[in-house]
């Protein structure tokens, strides 16, 4: 449940991304916010404002859920929707929200990568997430924690190329909302069938 939760400002920002008039200066939520809009840009700027609300809305209510308390991810992605989200609305300019994912990303490859030096136990952040699934020898589990960084390293490079460079970012909310889904679950199932015969028993 918590984990379709996570999808719901997504699925908000791709439906007023796709629905609104890049044109539309008086959109409600950007008279909300009070902003003035952008020159053709305001699809954007009006999604991102629903992403904010929507993702405040939705971790709050996790925040309640799960005993007042987020995860250390969860922190991270609230924390730079807002920050970028707001610059974005602030100067009515989709570079920074665009930015924000790249960014993102590029944090999770510096944790993982970083995560056998920095940890009280010295184990890399892949163990330490699937532990309980795995049996892997300690070799294994830094060659795991690698290809999770590559993961998230090819995913900076694809929000940076749909977002910047491929056909003018046209289709960078679609990739936004989908695509980095798909690429993920892809490179989950591609982990889980590899490393199947390493699965722990029931025991």
């Amino acid at each position: 449940m918590k984990a379709l939760l996570d999808f719901v400002p997504l699925i908000i920002f791709f439906y007023l991304y796709k629905t609104v008039d890049p044109k539309d200066t008086h959109h409600p939520l950007l008279q909300m916010i009070g902003s003035a809009g952008g020159v053709d840009n305001n699809n954007i700027l009006v999604a991102t404002t629903g992403l904010i609300i929507s993702m405040l809305v939705v971790y709050g209510a996790l925040f309640v859920s799960q005993k007042f308390r987020l995860d250390k991810q969860q922190w991270i992605v609230l924390f730079m929707t807002v920050i970028f989200g707001g610059i974005t609305l602030m100067l009515s300019d989709d570079f920074y929200i665009r930015l924000k994912a790249v960014l993102l990303n590029l944090v999770f490859a510096g944790a993982f990568l970083l995560s056998p030096w920095f940890s009280k136990d010295r184990k890399p952040l892949i163990q330490r997430l699937f532990g309980p699934v795995f049996n892997l020898s300690d070799k294994g589990w830094m060659k795991l924690n690698y290809a999770w960084v590559g993961m998230f390293l090819l995913m900076s490079f694809l929000h940076g190329f749909f977002a910047y460079i491929f056909m003018g970012g046209k289709y960078w909310g679609e990739f936004t909302a989908f695509g980095d889904m798909i690429v993920m679950f892809s490179f989950i199932i591609i982990q889980f069938i590899v490393l199947r015969k390493y699965f722990k028993t029931a025991e």
